[in-house]
């Protein structure tokens, strides 16, 4: 089973950069968005043999997250917890018969960090939810989760010691989250390799030269990370700021 995660940076102007084209080439079974920036009605993707579950943000033009999958699930749900009706399009939970399946657009601390708190409070209640989901059945969560976990994963990690998205707090989150089941299905298969990212800033020469972020990720339930043939990263699709990440299981 092929299944793909992408923040395409607003959907709209990803299909107008070849969204399509990777979509078509790269036929996976599930294909996840974040960051669709878009409300109901102002797209029409017609994607043969695809079931389209979206998620929107009740502000215009921000955040939303959309699922497209060949097999109908079991069920889906929209937001976690307490977050049920979140009006931010964070989160779509799609069940089927073997596993659930997550994708998350987690919250940026913004710069100033003026957000962690709500984002601190955000992850513990994903931990919860994920091993409440874990319990019934296993669980392959992915999506931009907006934390590099350990220096290798971003290019300047003693200069963004502390800014958002390395602070010490979510890395220290995301470090709980793996150690309560759940495995980071790149560093799995991939353990010592840099220079891999999946998130470069708009700045001038920063994509050619490769100074990004490894932000998105598949991560499994640790007792399914056996079933992982692959986990990629298609740092070569361009589009958004962010590229796709790819994870080949047998399920």
């Amino acid at each position: 089973m092929k299944l793909v995660s992408w923040n395409v940076n607003g959907l709209r102007a990803c299909v107008r950069k070849g969204f399509l084209d990777y979509f078509n080439n790269v036929e996976a079974d599930i294909f996840c968005l974040q960051e669709t920036k878009l409300q109901e009605g102002q797209i029409n993707l017609e994607l043969k043999d695809y079931y389209q579950f979206w998620n929107y943000a009740e502000k215009k033009g921000y955040s939303g997250t959309a699922v497209f999958t060949k097999e109908k699930p079991l069920s889906v749900s929209y937001g976690i917890g307490k977050k049920e009706s979140e009006p931010e399009g964070r989160v779509i939970t799609l069940e089927y018969e073997k596993f659930f399946l997550v994708n998350v657009y987690t919250p940026n601390s913004k710069r100033d960090l003026s957000r962690i708190d709500y984002r601190l409070e955000w992850e513990d209640e994903v931990r919860s939810y994920l091993q409440e989901l874990d319990s019934d059945k296993p669980v392959i969560y992915c999506g931009d989760l907006n934390v590099a976990h350990n220096e290798m994963d971003l290019k300047n990690s003693k200069s963004n010691r502390g800014n958002s998205g390395f602070t010490d707090e979510e890395r220290g989150k995301m470090t709980r989250l793996l150690e309560s089941g759940f495995v980071d299905s790149y560093r799995s298969l991939y353990p010592e390799k840099e220079d891999v990212y999946t998130w470069w800033s708009y700045m001038s020469k920063v994509r050619e030269r490769n100074i990004g972020w490894r932000i998105d990720y598949f991560i499994v339930s640790k007792r399914i990370v056996e079933l992982v043939i692959d986990s990629q990263i298609h740092c070569e699709i361009l589009g958004s700021d962010h590229c796709p990440v790819y994870l080949d299981i047998e399920m």
